[in-house]
């Protein structure tokens, strides 16, 4: 696969293959659409902590580490769902991801930067 723009965003898979039975690919798109609600919950999160709770102690590192979770999130949820897409149509193994384990990562830092403000807050 080419390195570059072209590999974070390819192009529509809809063009490869043949049509495959409806339910997979929609459960692919329920699939795609998490991984947008969960951007936006992450995006959500973030803004509360930096708006909300200016003045805690490190709200900032906690505010901005659940923006940019929720940047990676977002930015690779297009590219999982397509490459899932054109791999379906094409009756091929579904490629691998490294969003869950960036996920599990992210909300582990998440938690353990919100328990150490909190901690901190409170004593």
């Amino acid at each position: 696969m080419p390195k570059g723009p072209r590999s974070l965003f390819p192009t529509d898979p809809r063009t490869v293959g043949s049509e495959p039975d409806y339910r997979f690919t929609l459960a692919n798109e329920r699939t795609f659409l998490a991984w947008v609600r969960t951007a936006l919950a992450l995006t959500a999160g973030g803004l509360g902590a930096l708006h909300l709770i200016p003045t805690a102690l490190g709200s900032e590192i906690l505010g901005l580490t659940l923006l940019a979770l929720s940047l990676a999130t977002a930015a690779t949820a297009y590219r999982r769902w397509a490459l899932n897409e054109s791999s379906i149509r094409q009756g091929l193994p579904l490629p691998p991801s490294q969003l869950p384990r960036l996920m599990a990562i992210g909300t582990a830092v998440v938690s353990l930067i919100a328990a150490v403000l909190f901690i901190f807050a409170n004593v």
